[in-house]
């Protein structure tokens, strides 16, 4: 796990911000002409958004909208997706992580530890990391599906997708090159080899 640093929390944490302070501004202006009811409703509002937003997208990704823009999410400290009690904790700690002012004292203990934990997420068990990226793949070659002759092996499988991934970069001498090796598989050689390679790679791409 890459552990966040300060700079890119604060980046996420502005995002959120000016996210509540839209609909904190949209419920004054939908509630503020209706009198002390009005502004019931808009501080029962501010309270729970202020305090239940994080929580709330914590446990649906793991991440609020500010730290999905940052590519960031919280976990547990054993890497596993944060539950309702430690999300919960680690956001009403928040008020003691914001004094003095600014969250002085959680940025304090942030620099304090490797981790780069708050008071919060000491209190809660959770860390601030990185989140994984899915690779994006190449389109396989489009070229209907056809059932290898054997049983290959589970390297074998992703070889034969990799050398499918990689045609549309390869020259078509190079990809006829690589496909006769296996011509004692395929029974071809030249072109005629690499497009029953990619017969067989789109094959195992639909999970057949």
């Amino acid at each position: 796990m890459r552990i966040a640093g300060p700079v890119v929390r604060a980046w996420a944490w502005a995002i959120d911000f000016a996210i509540r302070a839209a609909v904190y501004l949209a419920l004054a202006l939908m509630f503020g002409f209706l009198g002390g009811l009005g502004i019931a409703v808009i501080l029962v509002g501010f309270f729970l958004i202020e305090w239940f937003y994080p929580v709330l997208f914590e446990l649906r990704s793991g991440a609020t909208p500010g730290k999905k823009a940052m590519g960031i999410q919280v976990v547990h400290d054993n890497g596993t997706p944060v539950g309702w009690s430690s999300s919960l904790i680690r956001n009403l700690i928040r008020a003691a992580d914001f004094f003095p002012f600014l969250y002085g004292f959680g940025l304090i203990s942030m620099l304090a530890n490797r981790d780069f934990k708050r008071l919060g997420d000491m209190a809660a068990g959770t860390l601030v990391v990185y989140g994984e990226r899915t690779p994006s793949r190449q389109p396989l070659p489009l070229v209907d599906p056809i059932a290898p002759p054997a049983d290959l092996l589970v390297d074998e499988q992703r070889t034969l997708l990799a050398f499918a991934e990689r045609s549309p970069l390869l020259s078509a001498d190079r990809s006829s090159e690589l496909a006769g090796i296996l011509s004692d598989i395929t029974g071809k050689h030249g072109p005629e080899a690499a497009t029953l390679l990619h017969a067989y790679a789109n094959y195992l791409a639909q999970g057949r």
